[in-house]
C-alpha cells in the first residue's frame, strides 16, 4: 500500500454520473489490490481556477477522514492543469506528495486552437449550450468557453513546482485513426494541424511533457480516451490497467 492515499483527476467532458465514470473501473482495479483510491469531484467543464478550488476542498477533506497530511495526485488531460493551479497557487505544496499526469496539454492542444478559430459569437452560442447541458449533469460552475482558452496552444504554463512534489509525466499514442472510432475525427484532425505529429487524438507527445517525463503509458496504440478506460477493448484494457497497478507500485517503492 502506498503511504498516501490516492485521487484520480479527470478532464474535460467527463465525470463520474449515473453508470458513466470517468476512470472507467480503473479506480476498482487499484482498490482491489490494496490501494486506498479516490476520483474527483471537479467540474467536466470547469475552468483551471474553479476546479483547483473544488479540488482543493475534496482533498482537505480526504486527508481528514484518513487523518494524514498528504495525497498522491493522478491526472488525465486537463485535470493535469487542475492540479497544477491547487498545488502552485492554493497553497497546497504541503498536501501533495506527487503528481503524475497523463496526457496532459502542459503546453497546450492544436484542437483547441483550431476550434478558437471559430467565429466568437458561433463559439458563445455554443459554449451556452454545453454550459446547460452540463448543469444538468451536476457542474457547479461549467464554463466552456474559458476552457478552450485554458487548452489552446502557447497558453499554458511550464511552471516548475516545489521539489517537496515528486512530478512525472506520461504520454499516449494514438498510431492509427482507425485504432479508436471515439478519438478517429479529433485524431485525423489533429494530424492534419499539427503536420502528422505523434499525439493521443487530443494531445501532442511534446505537449505531455513535464518535469520527469517517463515516455509513453503503453507501447501499444492508445488514445486519448481509452487511457482512462472509456470504451476500451478487452484485449487493451488489461494492458491499461497494469500500467496504472505499475505506476502505484513505483509511487509506494519510492516511499510515497
Amino acid at each position: 500500500m502506498t503511504k498516501y492515499p490516492i485521487i484520480l483527476v479527470h478532464g474535460i467532458a467527463i465525470k463520474d454520473i449515473w453508470f458513466i465514470r470517468s476512470f472507467g473501473n480503473i479506480d476498482k482495479h487499484l482498490i482491489n489490490h490494496g490501494y486506498i483510491v479516490y476520483t474527483s469531484k471537479i467540474d467536466a467543464f470547469g475552468s483551471t481556477k474553479n476546479n483547483a478550488q473544488l479540488l482543493k476542498l475534496q482533498i482537505l477533506e480526504i486527508l481528514g477522514k484518513e487523518k494524514i497530511d498528504k495525497v498522491n495526485m493522478i491526472a488525465h488531460s486537463k485535470g493535469g492543469l487542475d492540479s497544477k493551479e491547487m498545488i502552485i497557487n492554493l497553497g497546497m505544496e504541503d498536501h501533495v506528495a506527487s503528481l503524475t499526469t497523463i496526457s496532459t496539454p502542459h503546453k497546450g492542444s492544436p484542437i483547441a486552437s483550431f476550434v478558437l478559430k471559430f467565429p466568437k459569437p458561433l463559439l458563445r452560442f455554443g459554449a451556452f449550450w454545453v454550459n446547460l447541458w452540463y448543469r444538468v449533469f451536476g457542474d457547479k460552475s461549467p464554463d466552456c468557453y474559458t476552457v478552450c482558452e485554458e487548452l489552446k496552444e502557447g497558453i499554458n504554463s511550464d511552471d516548475k513546482i516545489s521539489e517537496n512534489v515528486y512530478c512525472q509525466s506520461y504520454s499516449t499514442i494514438m498510431k492509427k485513426s482507425k485504432d479508436d472510432l471515439v478519438m478517429s475525427i479529433p485524431h485525423v484532425l489533429s494530424q492534419k494541424i499539427d503536420k502528422g505529429k505523434e499525439t493521443d487524438g487530443v494531445v501532442p507527445v511534446e505537449s505531455s511533457k513535464f518535469q520527469n517525463y517517463r515516455g509513453n503509458c503503453l507501447d501499444d496504440s492508445v488514445s486519448h480516451s481509452e487511457i482512462v478506460d472509456l470504451f476500451v477493448k478487452k484485449n487493451k484494457k488489461e494492458k491499461i490497467y497494469n500500467f496504472y497497478l505499475n505506476l502505484v507500485k513505483d509511487l509506494e517503492e519510492r516511499g510515497f
